[in-house]
């Protein structure tokens, strides 16, 4: 297939880099002028992937978006004009919310949804590390994307283990449970996954998952309060080296995905009529910092 990745950053460049070596022809979608740009994962050799090259953008059968959510919208609109109706649009990325924004923008393609449990980090620009394993679940977003169940193939020989849900809001949801209980704590805090299984986190975390568990039964995902704790302490204990994204993005004071992740839950509560003040404190703790450095600036 010839595929763009729009967005190399840590999970983008790891696609890339296993999409080339599976036999597709890949190319680069991203904010660099240059028009080439070399990417080596863990120890091997460095590959030269084209960089914005809009021939290979309206050749491409497949685009991937792997930019963070709030930087979906602006990532895809210069590019659509560019992009041929047939071509597949594939979303990756933390939260929720990003692509019901443009939904009317994208409905033309068929559209799909994924969700990643595969960790990666770039120490530096043009080197991607593989820090672990994970499984990927694909799902339509619209009518025409139910037709491309076929990409699990196309992936899974790439970097397995990639299956197709068709409940992916469900699956989307419960990634977001994990996002909403680690993200903002770890970034507050600046503390790593692991330190959130101290006792001082307990009720927080009991408190910010009751909360998810009545807004996901509002909107009629089948979840319960002990698999949403049992989901988050797993990730705490399996990640507990890791430092989160929203840590990451709060100590080098970049704007974070709180509004996709525990803004969506926000959203998404107050349609129900549902009061989620935990959460709320949190969002109000995330955004009071991130507005602080725009005064700074």
């Amino acid at each position: 297939m010839n595929i763009t990745i729009v967005g190399p950053g840590a999970i983008g460049a790891l696609w890339a880099i296993k999409l080339l070596q599976a036999g597709h022809n890949v190319s680069l979608w991203s904010r660099s002028s240059e028009p080439s740009v070399d990417l080596s994962l863990d120890e091997q050799a460095s590959i030269s992937f084209s960089n914005n090259d809009k021939d290979k953008l309206s050749e491409s059968d497949l685009v991937l978006f792997t930019v963070k959510a709030w930087q979906v919208e602006d990532a895809i609109t210069p590019l659509l004009q560019h992009i041929d109706s047939d071509t597949i649009l594939m979303f990756m990325h933390n939260g929720m919310g990003a692509v019901d924004a443009i939904a009317d923008q994208i409905n033309t393609h068929p559209v799909i949804l994924a969700t990643t449990t595969q960790a990666a980090f770039k120490p530096d620009r043009n080197h991607v590390v593989h820090t672990g394993a994970g499984q990927t679940q694909l799902g339509a977003f619209n009518q025409a994307g139910e037709k491309c169940a076929f990409l699990t193939e196309v992936l899974n020989h790439a970097l397995p283990d990639v299956s197709w849900n068709p409940a992916i809001n469900t699956a989307l949801w419960t990634k977001l449970a994990i996002n909403c209980a680690i993200n903002p704590l770890t970034g507050l805090e600046q503390i790593k996954n692991g330190d959130l299984s101290k006792p001082r986190f307990g009720n927080t975390l009991i408190a910010i998952l009751e909360e998810l568990t009545q807004v996901m039964q509002a909107e009629g995902i089948s979840c319960s309060f002990d698999e949403l704790e049992t989901n988050v302490n797993k990730v705490i204990q399996a990640t507990a080296k890791n430092n989160s994204s929203m840590k990451q993005d709060m100590f080098y004071q970049r704007k974070t995905e709180i509004d996709f992740i525990t803004g969506f839950l926000l959203k998404t509560a107050h349609r129900h009529q549902i009061d989620v003040p935990v959460n709320q404190t949190l969002f109000t703790q995330v955004k009071e910092q991130e507005n602080s450095w725009k005064k700074q600036d």
